[in-house]
């Protein structure tokens, strides 16, 4: 599906933004192998949470969708052996963090996913998993198809050598069916969803600065999880209402957790007007309202510590750079090579095509802002982030743009272009 849009000169509404993708995840994931039913509201249809769904549902457990809501009857940590090879689609999460869940159980199972994941890295949970005991053996040892024997695991201290929940996460749940206290320690904070959702649950999970302390429980309990709004999806309508003049924004009940907020950070040290209110907290989540205005954004430098609470929005960080004043740096964000695609290389190529001033580097990105970009013929690469990124980058570009696979916005926000038809 090719997507066409026009200039225009700015947006104005109250929109909502769908369910957070990874909270969606790891509420299916954890209310799997918990005791009793766990209800989930607010349930992020997307490709990438069905696919978790799915998986789940191959490996013995009852879940339906009843509306907006999800039911989880949960089978305890232990889970039924599938018969069939378990695909995780196009989902980094779902196969990183069923790995973890995979090599405690008393079966083996073949885990793959679409083209697109087979060729992202899985040595960065193989080599911890299989310290622990378990049996995996993949191409290359490093991509999927798995093959995953589980085992009776045992306790280690690990650190990892990026800053990744989905890694931390994964590691997490395999410490469930450890023999004693396993340990890891991250460069950085990534996201905490995982800490804060498992200790929900009834898990023993402490936080130590960088470290996660993870002591087995014998089992974890079923709960009610609401979701909140993806801070990652309203990412693209905090860029869009700063970077078109006369707009104004609000985006309503979004998760505000301080390891996902480097977007606002940074658009803020840009110099965005972003007000926050109605601040609370959800099953142990912050969420708030966020109101943006138009802006007038400034280039600066985006490295450090900062990255692991934006890796997924610098796409959309790239696009807000592009019409700043001056020059912005992104460095330490080579993760970025090995996601949906590879977004610096993906983002540099296509915003190039606009008229960016825009160059790749080994780990990031140097733009120089510009008052407007003009409509061209850009594409995806199946990247639903990059494709979202363009979009907005075409609402501030002379004529029109063609964006080609946008289809693939279905992977987190499948509403996205209603949406942004409403602003």
């Amino acid at each position: 599906m090719d997507m066409v849009i026009n200039e225009k000169r700015c947006i104005k509404g109250i929109i909502n933004v769908p369910g957070d993708k990874s909270i969606t995840h790891r509420a299916i994931i954890f209310g799997s192998i918990a005791e009793g039913d766990t209800l989930v509201k607010g349930f992020l249809k997307s490709d990438d949470c069905y696919s978790t769904m799915k998986c789940m549902k191959k490996l013995g457990v009852d879940i339906k969708v009843v509306d907006k809501n999800v039911i989880v009857k949960g089978k305890g940590l232990y889970l039924n052996e599938s018969h069939d090879i378990l695909d995780a689609g196009n989902s980094g999460t779902t196969m990183r963090l069923i790995m973890g869940i995979l090599a405690g159980q008393k079966f083996k199972t073949v885990l793959t996913g679409d083209e697109s994941l087979k060729r992202r890295p899985m040595n960065r949970v193989i080599k911890p998993l299989t310290e622990m005991g378990a049996k995996i053996s993949a191409i290359d040892n490093n991509y999927a198809p798995l093959t995953i024997q589980g085992n009776k695991l045992k306790s280690i201290y690990y650190k990892t050598k990026v800053a990744s929940a989905q890694v931390k996460s994964c590691l997490m749940l395999a410490s469930l069916y450890a023999d004693g206290e396993t340990i890891i320690e991250e460069p950085y904070k990534s996201r905490n969803h995982s800490e804060l959702m498992l200790n929900y649950f009834g898990g023993n999970f402490a936080v130590d600065n960088n470290r996660i302390i993870c002591r087995p429980v014998s089992k974890l309990y079923g709960r009610e999880i609401c979701i909140p709004g993806d801070i990652s999806s309203a990412a693209y309508f905090i860029v869009a209402a700063s970077i078109l003049p006369q707009s104004e924004v609000m985006i309503k009940d979004v998760n505000i957790n301080y390891t996902r907020t480097g977007i606002i950070d940074v658009i803020k040290k840009m110099g965005g007007n972003i007000l926050i209110e109605n601040e609370r907290v959800l099953n142990s989540e912050p969420i708030a309202d966020i109101i943006i205005k138009s802006s007038n954004l400034k280039g600066i430098e985006i490295c450090g510590e900062i990255i692991p609470r934006l890796i997924d929005e610098i796409p959309i960080i790239a696009v807000a750079a592009a019409f700043a004043d001056g020059k912005t740096v992104i460095k330490n964000a080579e993760e970025l090579k090995v996601k949906e695609s590879n977004r610096i290389n993906t983002m540099v190529s296509e915003l190039k095509k606009m008229g960016a001033d825009i160059t790749e580097t080994n780990d990031g990105m140097v733009i120089y802002g510009k008052e407007y970009l003009n409509g061209a013929v850009v594409n995806s690469h199946n990247d639903h982030r990059v494709a979202m990124s363009l979009s907005i980058a075409a609402l501030r570009a002379k004529g029109i743009t063609t964006i080609k696979n946008a289809e693939c916005t279905n992977i987190s926000y499948p509403d996205f272009y209603k949406t942004l038809n409403v602003l």
